[in-house]
């Protein structure tokens, strides 16, 4: 009867973290916005037990490899001249060369 229930015990927990898991990764497949909304909900704690690490790792890879030619997109200019206008990487490229900074500042 002990075996049983520590059996029992055993599989429940394992159901849970790969439940837990899988809604993680899925949660990271999301838009930003969504992703914040969900992770403001989420424990600590579930942190330490969880694999965030790899799962987030393969979820934003994505497919660039160094050298491909970066995907073109528009923006709209926060500050100075043509604010309203948005810049397109592939117009400003045709003009002058273009350097791509990422970071975040969070």
């Amino acid at each position: 009867m002990k075996r049983k229930t520590l059996t029992l015990s055993i599989v429940a927990v394992a159901g849970a973290w790969i439940a837990a898991t899988a809604g993680l990764y899925a949660a990271m497949w999301q838009p930003p916005e969504t992703f914040g909304a969900i992770m403001s909900h989420v424990p600590g704690v579930a942190m330490m037990v969880l694999p965030f690490r790899p799962l987030w790792m393969s979820a934003r890879a994505g497919h660039l490899q160094i050298g491909d030619q970066a995907p073109d997109f528009s923006l709209r200019p926060l500050h100075g001249e043509g604010a309203v206008t948005p810049v397109t990487l592939s117009q400003e490229y045709k003009s002058k060369p273009v350097v791509l900074v990422f970071g975040s500042y969070t």
